[in-house]
């Protein structure tokens, strides 16, 4: 199966609203980022065990750890959780730097250091989120 199979798979996998909420944010992002790397994230370690929700990427940055090493993984992400959706932007190195840029802005949002998580888009600015997600391709 390819990732673009795969990410179809899990956004028709979950409940109608949340399914329409996410196609349309895959395709926002894809609109912002139209030659991105994509990439799906099943949520399991390599011993086959969930570690994490299932999650879509775009783009490609390369994350430092404090030992040195580095790791190429995504620069926004998109996954569904218990209550909502949730947008990773992981290239904004200033984790204070999202809820103070947007926290107020967005809508009904909690904003932490790098992750935007809403119930549904009606529940937020999408024009902010957009701006949020382009701040996290400049760095």
């Amino acid at each position: 199966m390819t990732i673009q199979e795969q990410i179809q798979e899990y956004i028709n996998s979950h409940p109608e609203i949340k399914r329409n909420d996410m196609q349309e944010l895959h395709n926002i992002i894809l609109n912002l980022m139209p030659e991105c790397q994509l990439w799906f994230l099943d949520g399991k370690n390599s011993e086959n065990k969930t570690v994490s929700n299932p999650n879509i990427g775009y783009g490609l940055y390369t994350m430092q750890y404090a030992g040195g090493k580095t790791r190429d993984f995504y620069q926004i992400g998109m996954s569904a959780n218990t209550t909502g959706i949730s947008v990773y932007i992981m290239n904004i190195s200033d984790k204070t730097y999202l809820s103070k840029t947007y926290g107020e802005k967005i809508g009904k949002a909690s904003v932490t250091g790098y992750c935007i998580k809403f119930k549904t888009l009606k529940d937020i600015n999408i024009e902010i989120l957009k701006a949020a997600i382009l701040d996290g391709l400049k760095e």
